[in-house]
């Protein structure tokens, strides 16, 4: 449901107060009318930081009003004049709060900051005086109720389904004194999740390690070296080298560092990069946010926040999340063990005596790599270049399943100077949509990598994507080529999946439309599209010598391919642990004390029948952008369930030919354009046959069911 909220006191005294500046501004704030860019496409060569606080003024102001009469409406509800009239509200609102969020979490400012921390809880008050609404909830109940007689659509009813369901999961049934009560709570969280994130970008920045000799970085590649050397001078820290923070446990750096104390200082830096008990130490925040969380699941009626938030995803409970999870532990678990005695037989190869720790790691899997599969990454990395990876390899791979092509748009304006536009056509030449990949770490973008829309897909409101990708790939230095990493290209594949699914959304109602989906089925499409990075024929297509233009040699393919089952105890442990993390914290009753959350974290990983010694989770509870500001709450899950979605799905593509068009158009009508039109596991039955299994899932990363 598209609604970006306010209390109507805020608004009458908020609009009244910037009247007088938002009448100077009108004819200037390129936010009060719609963009005549191709497909409404942001007005970024006009966009001023100062033009976002009028525009969301203006834009909830409008919205309310917009609301107010759809639930005043004297005549009797129908489809058209409540829900409908409901999903045309907002344009203002959705066109400053997209581009905001866009902006903000890619290249923030203080002036942007300022703006984010005052409008967060008011988005939520507004958001709670649209759900709290008696008369549109009635309007809505009454079409709900009366629903086998409306002779709507598929569309139509899974949109009032939606409505009815959202309604009332915010509180629209709750007596009138635990609605003061739910209003106040969301006020807090929006504060804190705000403030949280803002911590964590100030923590992350903070956390960098510095070093004074570049003997420190012993083992590192001179590109590696040399961006050090162009980060501390970005800090103006003359005369040192900069590791920046990944936003990850592990850092990309410590696979190459020889110096051990380097390793330890890198790995202590990002582990506690949030703990220091500075005015960026989240502790406090996060432990405030899981008690609110579970006192707003009790007013509900559940027994915690982790309960309230499942009702409408794929796997419906906890109960079931976890019980998927643990089916994986044993298999994890025994494989950890090998790998740590493999890592540490190496150390002792390596003439040490010391026992393994998590910054030790990287390197001697890395060691282990080279010595098993006589695979180097070093030798890798010339054959990824990364706009040689996404011309030829991501952009090939979707017009061999989809027949899309990409053009290079230069005149679009962008948000960063990074930024690069591309228009997207359908396989018949008919316009798509718009794609902005952005794909460099900066100071001033969150970690990690994600997608959204500017625009999203509606044939009601005439509007087609446009849509971007986001990373924090190490930028190389002026003059050197830019070649990243293996994982780094299964991340362009990844959220080029994300951005597939919005692509190809075809729905009449924005609230449906593209991956406005459950957390556990959205990252389906882009885990799914993972699998075409190391294809055959698509790998032929980009992995290029960047030097000579020769293709990576098939005895190196080879090596990937069987080097891609190794460490999979690692990885696949890391990411259990951060969900099974999230979904203890999201467990809490409201009865709990505000916990310690040292104890708790500690309490929670050693329950988990994994080696939590050697293998830390990959978001420590204090840096867990994902659960405690970015939706994951009680969903990081999502993407391990989502991974036996995927190798389901690729096994059937397996079995039916793989990368070809007939395959890739039956995904795409029968996933990637559902959008939320239907319930999730009856739209993944009737692609794949039958229920979700783990067993592809297991034997893609070479482990088997214990």
């Amino acid at each position: 449901m598209n609604t970006k909220s306010w209390v109507r006191a805020v608004y009458a005294l908020s609009f009244t107060a910037l009247a007088g500046t938002q009448a100077q501004a009108a004819a200037t704030n390129p936010f009060f009318t719609a963009s005549t860019l191709p497909y409404q496409a942001p007005r970024f060569d006009l966009i001023k930081d100062s033009d976002y606080a009028p525009a969301f003024e203006r834009g909830m102001a409008d919205h309310m009003r917009e609301v107010l009469a759809i639930a005043n409406n004297k005549a009797a509800p129908t489809f058209e004049n409540t829900i409908v009239a409901l999903e045309k509200s907002g344009r203002l609102l959705d066109r400053v709060q997209e581009t905001f969020f866009g902006v903000y979490q890619a290249n923030s400012n203080p002036a942007l900051d300022k703006v984010e921390s005052r409008e967060a809880a008011r988005l939520s008050q507004h958001s709670d005086e649209i759900n709290l609404n008696p008369r549109l909830f009635a309007r809505v109940k009454a079409l709900y109720d009366s629903r086998a007689t409306l002779n709507l659509d598929a569309e139509q009813a899974q949109l009032l389904d939606v409505y009815y369901q959202q309604f009332v999961h915010s509180g629209a049934e709750l007596s009138k004194g635990d609605k003061i009560k739910l209003r106040a709570i969301n006020t807090k969280l929006a504060n804190l999740e705000s403030a949280y994130q803002q911590k964590l970008i100030a923590a992350a920045r903070d956390g960098a390690l510095v070093v004074d000799s570049k003997d420190a970085l012993a083992g590192l590649d001179d590109g590696s070296i040399a961006g050090a050397a162009k980060a501390a001078e970005s800090r103006k820290l003359a005369g040192k080298w900069v590791l920046p923070l990944q936003n990850t446990t592990q850092q990309p750096a410590l696979e190459g560092l020889s110096n051990r104390a380097t390793r330890q200082a890198l790995y202590d830096h990002s582990w506690n990069r949030a703990e220091r008990g500075d005015a960026n130490d989240t502790r406090s925040t996060i432990a405030e946010l899981a008690q609110l969380r579970a006192q707003k699941a009790a007013l509900f009626g559940y027994p915690n926040y982790a309960a309230y938030t499942l009702y409408d995803q794929m796997a419906k409970t906890p109960e079931e999340a976890n019980g998927f999870m643990q089916k994986l532990v044993p298999a994890i678990a025994a494989e950890q063990k090998n790998e740590v005695n493999l890592l540490q037989d190496a150390i002792h190869r390596d003439g040490e005596n010391f026992s393994l720790m998590p910054w030790d790691w990287q390197r001697y899997a890395e060691q282990v790599r080279r010595e098993k599969y006589a695979l180097n990454q070093d030798d890798v990395k010339p054959y990824f270049e990364l706009k040689t990876v996404l011309t030829d390899g991501v952009f090939f791979a979707a017009n061999q399943l989809y027949g899309l092509t990409f053009k290079p748009r230069t005149d679009i304006p962008v948000y960063h100077p990074d930024v690069m536009v591309f228009e997207v056509f359908d396989k018949d030449g008919s316009q798509l949509g718009l794609m902005y990949f952005d794909y460099f770490k900066r100071d001033t973008k969150s970690g990690g990598a994600w997608m959204s829309n500017f625009v999203g897909q509606s044939k009601l409101l005439g509007t087609k994507p446009v849509i971007y990708n986001v990373a924090n790939f190490a930028k190389a230095a002026p003059g050197q080529p830019q070649l990243i990493t293996s994982d780094d290209v299964t991340t362009m594949f990844h959220e080029f999946g994300h951005a597939l699914h919005g692509l190809f959304a075809s729905q009449t109602y924005p609230s449906l439309s593209g991956t406005s989906v459950a957390r556990d089925f959205v990252e389906f499409p882009s885990q799914f599209n993972e699998n075409w990075a190391f294809d055959p024929k698509v790998l032929a297509h980009y992995a290029r010598n960047y030097k000579t233009g020769a293709p990576m040699p098939q005895d190196l393919v080879a090596k990937i391919k069987k080097a891609a089952r190794f460490n999979q105890g690692y990885a696949l442990g890391e990411i259990v642990e951060a969900s099974e993390l999230d979904m203890k914290w999201h467990s809490l009753p409201a009865s709990a004390p505000r916990q310690d959350v040292d104890k708790f974290e500690s309490d929670a990983l050693n329950s988990m029948g994994l080696d939590v010694t050697h293998v830390p989770p990959r978001y420590r509870s204090t840096y867990f952008l994902h659960i405690w500001s970015n939706g994951y709450s009680a969903g990081y899950y999502a993407y391990l369930w989502t991974e036996m979605l995927d190798q389901d799905a690729f096994a059937w593509f397996t079995q039916h030919g793989g990368l070809t068009r007939e395959n890739g158009q039956r995904f795409r009508d029968m996933i990637l354009s559902k959008g939320h039109t239907m319930d999730y596991a009856p739209m993944f039955r009737a692609f794949y046959g039958k229920d979700p299994e783990i067993e592809p899932m297991l034997a893609h990363r070479g482990l088997t069911a214990q």
